[in-house]
């Protein structure tokens, strides 16, 4: 999968470690980069664009969605550079990121309603998984939210049905397009979790790091695993359902 997209995972690799500079030593990304560090992070997503963009054409509605995705978590992205200018922007970025959600889950619903009447065990274990995390998740951190509790109940929701969304498509996709946004839906979650923990319950050192090594390659994972995706014909669905 690296080798078939060399180029742009090299390209996409050299913004990853800016950003990941931008967040670890600021002082030196602005010596190197100049004003032009404020570039950086919206490249992340508008990198991935022009790749889904090029190598789809943005044919069907799957392309579509995925890229109405990032252009929401582009918004997300921006919003969020800039907090300590006006901290509404939080709720702007935490805003579109939902939206960007969203897309995702429209788009991995057309591949579930591609062949719905597969046997859904594996849904029913990510009904529960998702559920118990969803549920575990507000309850932690509803003793630190005061007025951000229904936004963060909400997100917290979505996210957790995106995480299920993405099991859905199992065996009615190919296996690396499964597997690359199945990981990248997990990755997100598991971004948007340390930066509620940093957010709402206690600030930490370099949190930056973390949160966006898991967005960044949650996004990759996903874009790619959209480049990739070839939908199973039924015949073979149900060949290897019996």
């Amino acid at each position: 999968m690296f080798k078939k997209h060399l180029q742009f995972s090299f390209a996409f690799f050299v913004i990853f470690f800016f950003q990941l500079l931008v967040e670890t030593d600021p002082k030196s990304a602005k010596l190197i980069l100049a004003n032009f560090h404020f570039a950086i992070k919206p490249l992340i997503t508008i990198s991935l664009m022009i790749f889904l963009g090029y190598h789809t054409q943005l044919r069907g509605r799957f392309a579509k969605r995925i890229f109405i995705g990032l252009v929401f978590g582009l918004f997300g992205d921006c919003f969020l550079m800039f907090l300590e200018v006006d901290p509404s922007f939080f709720m702007l970025g935490l805003a579109s990121f939902l939206i960007g959600h969203l897309a995702y889950i429209s788009a991995f619903y057309l591949d579930y309603k591609w062949h719905p009447s597969i046997e859904k065990k594996y849904t029913r274990i990510a009904f529960v998984v998702f559920g118990l995390f969803c549920l575990g998740f507000c309850l932690y951190l509803m003793p630190h939210l005061n007025e951000m509790k229904i936004p963060v109940m909400i997100y917290a929701f979505v996210i957790s049905c995106m995480g299920v969304m993405a099991v859905n498509r199992m065996g009615r996709v190919n296996t690396l397009s499964f597997n690359l946004i199945f990981w990248g839906a997990i990755l997100f979650i598991v971004s948007d979790s340390i930066l509620a923990f940093n957010k709402f319950v206690f600030p930490f050192e370099f949190a930056g790091i973390p949160i966006m090594i898991t967005y960044m390659a949650a996004q990759y994972f996903i874009t790619v695993g959209a480049v990739e995706r070839k939908l199973k014909k039924h015949s073979v669905i149900e060949a290897e359902t019996n």
